[in-house]
């Protein structure tokens, strides 16, 4: 497969893979997202060329790893080939499936971006039907001579920190950290929170082990005000990226509705992940696969709320708790999800990790959960409270402590706590939804590891940006 790909390459991306000269520029399609639950229609903003050179791996150019809501593909239009493909989710996405998605139609800004072509190309946005294969949404042409494409030279917003660098970006997965809600006399406190997370990411296995494989970079933009909105309590600001919390009425829930801003901001980096620090210590993070993470910064819990919106974010793993309250509809029908740890076990025998459960493992695996339920109702009913009676911050955080403490040692001491296997609850869903765990990172905030299937996965995205899953 490399050779024939590999020629591809350098016909259509030249001068990418011709030693001794520059990789290709980045391009990027800024598009909108129109619709609501049950339709959906898409239109060109405009096309434009980043200041920078492509980061990518010119051996990976292809993705293989099945994951994501929505795929990208630029196919060549000479020859019909495929020559860049990323699967990726978004926030469109995610509103979709709230309930004011069933009421109104709005319109999200979104971006693709690719390896700069040196001959016209088709670009392709495919969807995930209920069966999970990739089916075309809309489609543009896109061709390197239009006199339209945006090439206008641009000035960087702040200069850019290395944090880590450990090679290449071309072999290495490029990793921002930007900064959000920081004044220009709080530079030095948002290059300090950067480098504090960065150091926390990977103190977690795989990122721990794999270390090397990474380059991180950070942004720190100067904001206005200090800051971010935060709508439930009457602030609203301006920050450079746009974040905010109360996403989807989500008090907890920080994303950015500013795509360009965001993009504009982000160009100045080589990356293949972007996370949003929010300059605050209030409670708050959010992931989408493919776009990006956010994290407050100075938040308690800033270390699991950094690595478990990053694993969304990086690797598409799916949340595996269910007794909080979400704002997601359920699906009509109970169908597999595409996500790679959860699972409706619809065929125990089909299960997607199966070659992780060791001989005797009951499928489903029972495991506390009546008494870990009654746990969690009165954790939530006090957590609603506090909240009602508009409390410190510091109180929320004390319950959070407790409440960890109380699940560590119902969970710790399962029979099964230690295996792999299907234990009923997870992605929001109390029945019929499945995680591989009794306990991980995208289960609880519990001082405890990814579980063996999200390792596996977070290690195969690795391998693909890095060029080790290259065939």
């Amino acid at each position: 497969m490399r050779t024939g790909l590999m020629a591809v390459i350098a016909v259509l991306w030249l001068p990418a893979v011709v030693a001794g000269q520059s990789p290709p520029r980045t391009w990027r399609l800024d598009y909108f997202h129109t619709g609501t639950a049950s339709d959906e229609r898409f239109s060109v903003d405009r096309v434009v060329v980043e200041p920078l050179a492509w980061a990518g791996n010119p051996l990976q150019p292809l993705d293989s790893t099945n994951l994501g809501k929505y795929f990208v593909e630029v196919i060549d239009r000479a020859t019909n080939r495929v020559i860049y493909s990323r699967g990726f989710a978004s926030v469109y996405g995610e509103w979709e499936t709230t309930g004011e998605a069933r009421r109104v139609s709005r319109t999200f800004h979104e971006s693709v971006r690719f390896p700069e072509p040196s001959a016209p190309v088709q670009v392709v946005i495919k969807k995930r039907d209920p069966e999970h294969a990739f089916r075309e949404v809309w489609s543009t042409t896109i061709d390197p001579a239009d006199l339209f494409i945006d090439r206008a030279a641009r000035a960087p917003a702040a200069p850019l920190l290395k944090l880590a660098e450990h090679g290449d970006p071309s072999t290495k997965v490029d990793l921002l950290l930007l900064g959000d809600g920081y004044t220009a006399a709080e530079a030095g406190p948002c290059e300090s929170s950067l480098r504090r997370l960065a150091g926390l990411l990977f103190e977690v296995s795989p990122f721990k082990d794999r270390r090397s494989d990474f380059n991180v970079w950070g942004l720190c933009p100067p904001a206005a005000e200090s800051g971010v909105s935060r709508p439930s309590t009457g602030i609203h600001r301006r920050s450079p990226a746009g974040a905010t919390y109360d996403a989807f009425g989500s008090e907890r829930y920080v994303l950015s509705f500013e795509n360009k801003a965001f993009r504009e901001l982000a160009s100045w980096a080589p990356y293949d992940a972007v996370t949003i620090v929010v300059n605050g210590r209030t409670y708050g993070g959010g992931g989408i696969f493919g776009l990006y993470s956010t994290v407050a910064a100075d938040s308690v819990w800033a270390k699991y709320l950094f690595v478990h919106e990053f694993a969304h974010h990086f690797a598409a793993l799916a949340d595996e708790y269910y007794t909080s309250d979400a704002v997601y509809l359920p699906a009509a029908d109970r169908i597999e999800p595409w996500e790679p740890n959860v699972t409706a076990l619809l065929d125990p025998s089909t299960l997607k990790w199966r070659d992780l459960v060791a001989a005797g493992t009951p499928v489903p695996t029972p495991w506390s959960k009546e008494a870990f339920e009654q746990q969690s109702r009165e954790i939530q009913a006090r957590r609603r409270a506090i909240r009602a009676a508009n409390r410190p911050e510091e109180e929320m955080d004390a319950l959070f402590l407790e409440q960890q403490r109380a699940e560590t040692t119902l969970l710790g001491s399962d029979d099964h706590a230690r295996a792999v296997g299907a234990f009923e609850g997870a992605n929001y869903e109390a029945r019929g939804s499945y995680r591989p765990q009794i306990d991980c990172i995208m289960f609880s905030r519990n001082e405890v590891p990814f579980c063996a299937v999200c390792r596996r996965t977070i290690e195969r995205v690795i391998d693909m940006y890095t060029g080790r899953g290259a065939s």
